[in-house]
């Protein structure tokens, strides 16, 4: 356990309610020093000072009604307190939640009461670092309370409940244990081979090995379906300048976020946005036009639509169908030849200009008839993404999925360092040599549940975790603010 106490907002700022959490060794004295019954407060007669214990001498899982008071004793707020003593809490230690008024400065204050006290801010992520620390979760469980809060659909809400649950640990582990099970064997036979025979050991672990490789590869094979439906479809707008990208952002958005103006190259940086059409998200980006500038900051604006075109799930390439194809649709129509998307023919409500047939000599995609203006086309394209991604309604069945790429590559090292066994095997070697690369492969598994993750690989972890949107509130606070 940490040996330092630390507290938190632990709920989103600005509702009715505001919570802020304390754990550690001194939580119950440090939000004891702060806290007075009405009964105390109001008793003229009192002749002893206030005790600090008063939360340690209380039964866990309890709930207590009171006032936080600062250092005069004046009263800040009336709060609910819930005492949580470890090890039957979140992090396993002493936690102290305080349920006070959501006012930013009234949270500010009882927070900067605290510490005060003796209590340190604590960092983003910290109060699940410490249950992963403290053996309440393992690493995976830890990605998944993220995942969970930051769920935007009943696809990515469900897998992040799963794998809180323990899904992808459990799969892991299972493999992982039969792994160190086989190493067991054969570095036992190798110290007691008047006892232990490896004779034929090595066709039998290559079917062992083999099985474990199918499990792994399964994993593999749905992990692009499963990032795009808990992260998002990565959704590139495309289009040489002035077709009606940021137009057609807006209206993806319900909202005027994109600067639109009839003046070409408006647009000169990426703008990222989420949109969810049913049980999809798509992270749509609005680009650069695509063309040949000599702008400096434009150009960089194009190169920066290129970029992230490569790194696209799916693109909607915008025509302006009222004019013939250009060079721009040209350079456009070679980057987009290895991709997935559909076109849409904007300002089809003017005169057409561009025959669909002419388009699809050169990419064979899917035309839909479009008009920012009118808002034609809008339903038929977010049907049409809704369909290129869902297959029929999602199932949520025991299926586990990866969704973290950091998952995705220990899984892809594990497999491996596994089909290194099995080539081991077939080309005759010695059974010590099989031991290399089992580990290896028990080693980069364990890097789901955190077993083998370095101490710098969980703080990197941690560091880019937020719980709620809370985490920049504080800095650094001034004792007396």
């Amino acid at each position: 356990m940490q040996e330092d106490t630390i507290a938190g907002i632990a709920s989103g700022m600005g509702g009715g309610i505001s919570i802020i959490r304390v754990s550690g060794e001194n939580a119950l004295t440090a939000v004891g020093d702060i806290f007075r019954t009405p009964k105390y407060l109001s008793d003229e007669k009192k002749d002893s000072d206030w005790k600090s214990d008063y939360f340690i001498k209380k039964d866990t899982h309890t709930v207590h009604y009171g006032l936080i008071v600062d250092d005069e004793e004046n009263i800040l707020d009336e709060v609910i307190v819930i005492l949580m003593k470890g090890p039957n809490s979140y992090t396993r230690e002493d936690v102290v939640e305080i349920d006070t008024h959501g006012g930013n400065y009234v949270v500010k204050k009882i927070l900067n009461q605290l510490l005060h006290h003796g209590v340190r801010l604590a960092e983003p992520g910290e109060f699940t670092k410490r249950a992963f620390l403290n053996g309440r979760i393992d690493l995976s469980q830890a990605e998944a309370v993220m995942k969970l809060i930051s769920s935007q659909n009943d696809f990515s809400y469900q897998s992040a409940l799963n794998q809180l649950e323990g899904s992808v640990s459990k799969y892991i582990e299972v493999i992982r244990q039969d792994i160190l099970h086989n190493l067991g064997y054969i570095e036992a036979a190798l110290d007691d081979p008047e006892h232990i025979s490896l004779e034929g050991f090595g066709e039998k672990l290559r079917t062992i090995i083999n099985g474990h490789i199918d499990q792994l590869n399964k994993l593999l094979l749905n992990f692009e379906d499963g990032r795009m439906k808990s992260e998002g479809i990565n959704t590139v707008i495309v289009g040489r300048p002035n077709a009606g990208k940021s137009s057609l952002m807006n209206l993806m958005l319900e909202q005027e976020r994109a600067i639109v103006t009839n003046i070409a190259g408006t647009t000169r940086d990426v703008l990222e946005e989420k949109v969810v059409l049913g049980n999809i998200i798509l992270n749509l980006i609005d680009t650069a036009g695509i063309h040949e500038t000599k702008d400096v900051v434009e150009n960089m604006g194009v190169d920066k639509a290129v970029d992230y075109l490569s790194k696209a799930d799916f693109v909607i390439y915008v025509v302006d169908a009222s004019e013939s194809l250009d060079k721009s649709d040209e350079q456009i129509i070679h980057l987009l030849q290895d991709k997935k998307g559909v076109v849409l023919f904007n300002k089809s409500d003017l005169n057409i200009v561009l025959k669909e047939e002419q388009l699809q000599q050169k990419l064979n995609w899917s035309v839909i008839p479009f008009s920012n203006e009118t808002k034609q086309g809008l339903e038929q394209l977010k049907e049409y993404i809704t369909n290129s991604f869902l297959k029929g309604n999602i199932s949520y069945n025991d299926q586990i999925y990866l969704t973290s790429i950091r998952h995705r590559n220990a899984v892809e090292a594990a497999v491996n360092s596994l089909k290194q066994v099995v080539q081991t095997v077939d080309d005759g070697m010695p059974e010590d040599f099989y031991t290399i690369d089992m580990m290896e492969a028990y080693r980069s598994l364990g890097l789901i549940n955190g077993e083998t993750a370095s101490e710098d690989l969980v703080n990197k972890i941690f560091s880019d975790f937020c719980m709620g949107k809370y985490c920049l509130l504080y800095t650094s606070p001034s004792p007396r603010d």
